[in-house]
């Protein structure tokens, strides 16, 4: 709430994009909740009193990210004979690569509080790289019906390697590392 009791519109977005940027300019080590609030033009103690603290901020951030992309991939089943297989494969694997910054990716890794966070939200439902396969999967046997995917392809398996692989790329990525964007979409040309 502002201090007239009013709540902020897109507070929550607000500070999520400021984190990623200061994530983007400056690196992980920089985020702090100062420079969130800073960089969001809010005062310094909303993130404490809407998140409870960076590591639940954090949290919620790749919570964010992860249902965003798993919205994407659900949208993919109905594009099925559209444009190609691999090409609607690639977009949403590279939606999921850029969804977060590795450095977003490493903070929450190395926290256990904002790791466990995740783990319990994702356990209770909260869409996530299992939604995603699914949505992938279920893109992948819609091809399949209309004949734009040989009968025995393992459609699971092929959204399981895609997946598996963005999720590999994600948790290992970090300046100067070899290009995850080619390497996925190497993958996809290779799987379909």
């Amino acid at each position: 709430m502002s201090p007239r009791g009013v709540a902020i519109p897109d507070l929550r977005d607000r500070l999520f994009d400021a984190a990623e940027r200061i994530v983007a300019r400056e690196g992980a080590a920089a985020l702090t909740s100062r420079a969130i609030t800073g960089e969001a033009g809010c005062a310094k103690g909303v993130l404490h009193t809407h998140f409870g603290g960076v590591d639940a901020f954090v949290a919620e951030l790749v919570l964010d990210r992860y249902a965003r992309a798993a919205a994407a991939a659900r949208a993919l089943p109905g594009r099925a004979g559209e444009d190609s297989v691999a090409a609607n494969l690639a977009g949403v694997a590279l939606g999921l690569l850029d969804s977060l910054d590795p450095g977003v990716v490493g903070l929450a890794m190395s926290s256990h509080a904002t790791s466990c966070r995740i783990r319990e939200a994702l356990a209770e439902g909260a869409p996530g790289f299992d939604a995603i396969q699914g949505a992938l999967t279920a893109y992948l046997d819609a091809e399949q019906r209309l004949g734009r995917l040989p009968d025995t392809t393992d459609t699971a398996t092929t959204a399981l390697a895609v997946v598996g692989t963005v999720h590999h790329l994600l948790m290992t990525g970090w300046a100067g590392a070899p290009d995850p964007r080619e390497q996925t979409e190497r993958l996809v040309a290779l799987l379909v």
